[in-house]
């Protein structure tokens, strides 16, 4: 009894363990890539990143401001603060603040904002790309998966298939109307089939390890899939199979790939700009305040003839008083006119505009290469919709040919081998099918992503 409730209660644990197991949909594994893929992440990152690059370009036109305190021992000839050169020993302590405010730096800082916000965008579409490139990954796992749980039932059902043969082809040996060969050739069939389960779940496991690690899942032992429901396939799909040119000319005005390139040619104009600040002069408002104390060790305790005659000892001046009477402040503007750099500007309004060319070049090879996806793209699903409908009609007449020889190898008229022959031919034809089916299911994915519509089943 004991042996019994145990068996019983594990029975139980797994059940209940099973209806826990999470299925994930289509939608909901590309939403978690992309929540936690690396990629993904890293190019975040980079729109942060040049987020604050923009900042950066915004606060230039602020005023700075920076502070500097230094001490400073002497011995020799120095200079008083009367500003006479003696010979003593003394130590200077300096205090200064100065600021300054850029008023015009030949439109740089405007032309740098502009560049940075054109980036940042960038950066934004480039996001967004990864994110396609991302979830057509995950669609095509997914549907392998899908692929390869198909291929496991028929593995499954052609083993049920040659195991109920053996009971038949015992009864046809015991009336002997078949020799005792046969029942050990169909016997070599299941093993055979046996074989073919376990490398068909095999294949499955791998694809499911394959999307659960394109998902970042830490945890991938109990990862399973849910089975969409998949009406007519041709039906359902045939609506995504459109002109190439009619797609390309919606996908050219929305797809991240071309807006990224078309934001870089934008922003190398705006280096441009930059460049040819160098031409013209730069005017700057300096503000500033300075203070120092001297301390004589020369003259500290020495006679000397005050003001009124009389003779006392000389002392150096308080802290306090000297901050109070050594303070100055100053305000005034710097113009700084380029004159002869060498050419350096020039080369670098060269530079600017080669890049610009540059840029242009690779937005129309971006376009050209969409073009040429999109294309590919048509045939492919042309081909595989040619390709899936073929495969249902060799399916129709397998399955005639598989059953009118199972139905003469029941009644003993044919041999194992005719009947192991009609069924790999009809294994083959599903096989075959399956796999036409989801090609096609993922051709025409691959163009309504294009056409800009979500990837679903």
């Amino acid at each position: 009894m004991k042996t019994i409730s145990f068996i019983a209660c594990s029975l139980f644990c797994i059940a209940v363990y099973s209806q826990d197991v999470k299925k994930w949909t289509l939608e909901e594994c590309i939403q978690y890539a992309i929540d936690h893929n690396i990629d993904i992440k890293q190019k975040t990152l980079q729109k942060e990143n040049a987020s604050i690059d923009l900042n950066t370009a915004k606060m230039s036109r602020l005023p700075d401001l920076n502070a500097s305190v230094g001490q400073t021992w002497n011995a020799g000839v120095n200079q008083t603060l009367s500003g006479i050169y003696e010979n003593q020993t003394n130590s200077n302590a300096s205090l200064s603040i100065s600021s300054s405010i850029p008023l015009f730096t030949g439109f740089k800082i405007p032309n740098q904002i502009e560049q940075n916000k054109l980036q940042l965008e960038a950066a934004v579409q480039s996001l967004e790309k990864a994110k396609d490139d991302l979830s057509l990954n995950i669609a095509s796992s997914f549907l392998n998966v899908l692929f390869n749980q198909e291929l496991l039932k028929v593995s499954e059902d052609q083993l049920a298939l040659s195991q109920s043969q053996i009971e038949r082809t015992q009864l046809l040996v015991d009336v002997g109307k078949v020799p005792q060969s046969q029942l050990f050739d169909i016997k070599a069939q299941v093993a055979k089939d046996e074989l073919s389960v376990v490398q068909s779940k095999n294949n499955l496991q791998l694809s499911l390890l394959d999307l659960a690690q394109s998902l970042e899942l830490e945890r991938t032992s109990d990862f399973d899939v849910a089975i969409p429901v998949l009406g007519d396939i041709v039906e359902d799909n045939i609506k995504s199979i459109l002109p190439p040119e009619q797609i390309y000319n919606n996908a050219v005005n929305f797809k991240p790939q071309i807006k990224e390139q078309e934001l870089l040619v934008k922003s190398a104009q705006k280096s441009l700009g930059i460049a040819r600040s160098g031409y013209y002069p730069s005017l700057n408002l300096n503000l500033g305040y300075g203070n120092a104390y001297l301390y004589d060790y020369t003259n500290e305790g020495k006679p000397y003839t005050a003001p009124d005659g009389t003779i006392r000892p000389w002392h150096n001046d308080s802290f306090r008083n000297q901050f109070k009477s050594n303070g100055g402040e100053y305000i005034g503007l710097s113009l700084n006119i380029p004159i002869f750099n060498r050419f350096a500007v020039r080369n670098q309004v060269k530079s600017a505009r080669l890049n610009i060319d540059n840029q242009q070049l690779t937005l129309d090879n971006t376009k050209k290469t969409l073009f040429k996806e999109i294309q590919t793209a048509y045939l492919n699903a042309t081909a595989a919709q040619a390709k899936y409908t073929s495969s249902v009609n060799a399916v129709i007449a397998s399955q005639e040919a598989f059953k009118y020889a199972q139905e003469k190898y029941e009644v003993g008229k044919s041999s194992v081998f005719e009947f192991n022959d009609a069924r790999t031919k009809l294994i083959q034809s599903l096989s075959e099918q399956i796999q036409a089916k989801y090609d096609f299911i993922f051709r025409s994915k691959i163009l309504d992503f294009y056409n800009g519509l979500p990837i679903k089943l």
